[in-house]
């Protein structure tokens, strides 16, 4: 796959994503029990919030630097420790910050994708982007929220339709 490729696909699944939040609409994005006890809003934040984790991989990795440490206190272990900081972190945050938020992350993540070599190994099929021995998901994270997000988002949308 070439990086302009993976760039187009990027743009269109964040085109989707902007898409079915909109749909959504702001006003119910802070609404809790999407997701146990969190909101449309906190899974946002807590999508955005790992970004940064791979941006700074990539960029290391691209400079030939050892891997940075993570963005969260590093005493943090397991994902569910990560994701309970990102959300205490986040969840008192408006709406409108955390969407841009969001956007200003997915920019950032493009730069960075746009700044590699254009010969860069990209796997299409799965959109893994590889600097010698080390590997970086370019999907991550839409692949998370199609897989891992999205079915409790429309299943509590169509809880709520009529509310």
């Amino acid at each position: 796959m070439k990086k302009s490729e993976l760039l187009q696909w990027l743009q269109e699944e964040y085109r989707q994503w902007k898409a079915f939040l909109d749909q959504i609409g702001p006003e119910r994005m802070d609404q809790p029990g999407v997701a146990g006890h969190w909101s449309i809003k906190d899974i946002v934040a807590h999508m955005t919030d790992w970004q940064p984790m791979l941006i700074t991989r990539l960029q290391a990795a691209q400079r030939g630097e050892p891997e940075p440490p993570p963005p969260w206190p590093v005493h943090l272990q397991t994902d569910d420790e990560i994701n309970e900081w990102i959300y205490e972190a986040n969840h008192g945050r408006s709406v409108r910050d955390v969407l841009d938020e969001s956007h200003r992350v997915f920019q950032q993540f493009l730069a960075v994708i746009e700044d590699l070599p254009d010969d860069i190994l990209i796997e299409s099929t799965n959109h893994v982007i590889q600097f010698g021995s080390q590997r970086f998901s370019a999907s991550e994270f839409f692949d998370h929220f199609h897989d891992d997000h999205e079915p409790d988002i429309r299943a509590w949308l169509a809880r709520t339709e009529n509310e």
